[in-house]
């Protein structure tokens, strides 16, 4: 019985481990969806839009920063070399 009421009190003391805390995800801060057309078509297509502002192409294996910033675009270019995914941050 006293095993179970130290392990219940030590229990009590343990730290809880903090949450990662993500930024909460914005509706389309970066125009994003003005970029749907792009989606499956050969990463080349990005030469010949114009893009104002801030823009990060990602292939598989590239090493991405983790800071969060709502204007920038995003072109997840997929292993066959198509646009895979747009998004902002």
């Amino acid at each position: 019985m006293k095993r179970t009421i130290a392990f219940i009190v030590l229990a009590g003391c343990a730290a809880p481990t903090p949450t990662p805390t993500l930024p909460p995800q914005l509706e389309d801060t970066c125009n994003a969806a003005a970029y749907a057309n792009l989606i499956d078509q050969d990463a080349t297509a990005l030469e010949r839009v114009l893009l104002l502002g801030p823009v990060r192409v990602i292939r598989p294996g590239d090493a991405v920063t983790r800071d969060f910033r709502p204007d920038r675009i995003n072109f997840m270019i997929g292993e066959n070399e198509t646009i895979q995914m747009i998004d902002c941050g």
